[in-house]
């Protein structure tokens, strides 16, 4: 038998890849969140398996499927709302590329392989904004301003991004475990700079736990944020902090220092800093900021034909 590859069997495969790529790209939600893609799992169990009941195939595939590994994966699935196909918005399971994959493993499925070669193109556009972060920085912009954030929400926004992103890198890299440790890292500073845990803040703004709580800040509350988080970075870079207990200690002094400016911002303006003000509010900028001045009643004789 030839080992040699039939042009039409190539031609055929390259077909179907550009089929399923159409169909995921129309069948299979996706989500933006953390600076990377999460896809829907039950949509893509659907277009794999064609199984006419994903959502039970993949709770009936996370009790088959035991090995240690794969559940810690799954455990790493993320709910978000999505439109379902009854046209309300419902909570539904996403993994990111490298959980999609693996999962993708555990589908005994012909159609797996050009569906990871349809998340790697997916993912190509990753990859070129880790190697040119101003691509990532430039969709994001795009994205934001899709969903009807101002320009100067848009700026604050994408500042705090790059020095979130900077801090965590340092955690991981002292000694701070992301399960373990995160959230109280996190909740240290911000609790300092606000005089709010996260969670009191998502109460005044009226949001739950999914939705991001920094896409429901005001520019004031973002740049406060940086100021704590930047600061925070610093002090571990310049004490060389290692390990939970030092990480902690820097957290706290940094958001008792952005506390600091936020009373003082308080008094000058004589308001709170903390708005109720959240995504839903912040999304109809965009929308003002492009609305055309409104002019005054034209005086007698203006804007007749002539």
């Amino acid at each position: 038998m030839s080992n040699h590859m039939n042009p039409d069997d190539e031609g055929d495969d390259q077909r179907a890849l550009e089929l399923l790529a159409e169909q995921a790209e129309e069948r299979v939600r996706r989500a933006w969140h953390e600076g990377r893609w999460w896809f829907s799992v039950v949509d893509v169990i659907a277009l794999l398996t064609e199984s006419p009941t994903p959502n039970k195939y993949w709770t009936d595939m996370k009790r088959r499927v035991t090995d240690e590994g794969f559940a810690q994966l799954a455990a790493n699935c993320r709910k978000f709302k999505a439109k379902a196909v009854d046209g309300r918005m419902r909570e539904t399971e996403f993994a990111d590329t490298q959980t999609m994959l693996r999962i993708l493993q555990s589908i005994p499925s012909p159609k797996a392989e050009p569906f990871k070669q349809w998340l790697a193109k997916v993912g190509t556009e990753r990859l070129q904004e880790m190697e040119d972060p101003a691509l990532a920085a430039e969709r994001m912009r795009k994205e934001y301003a899709r969903l009807g954030y101002s320009d100067a929400w848009i700026n604050e926004r994408l500042k705090n991004i790059l020095v979130r992103n900077a801090l965590t890198d340092q955690w991981r890299e002292r000694g701070a475990d992301e399960a373990r440790d995160f959230a109280r890292l996190t909740d240290t500073p911000h609790t300092g700079t606000f005089d709010f845990t996260t969670a009191e803040h998502r109460a005044v703004k009226h949001i739950g736990t999914r939705q991001n709580l920094r896409d429901s800040m005001t520019p004031m509350e973002l740049v406060l944020t940086s100021l704590a988080e930047v600061t925070a970075a610093e002090l571990h870079q310049t004490r060389d902090a290692q390990g939970t207990w030092e990480l902690q200690r820097d957290a706290g002094e940094a958001g008792a220092l952005a506390g600091n400016a936020r009373r003082e911002v308080e008094a000058l303006t004589g308001k709170p800093v903390v708005s109720p003000t959240n995504y839903k509010q912040l999304r109809q900028e965009r929308q003002r900021e492009l609305q055309p001045p409104l002019l005054g009643e034209p005086e007698e004789g203006e804007g007749e034909a002539t």
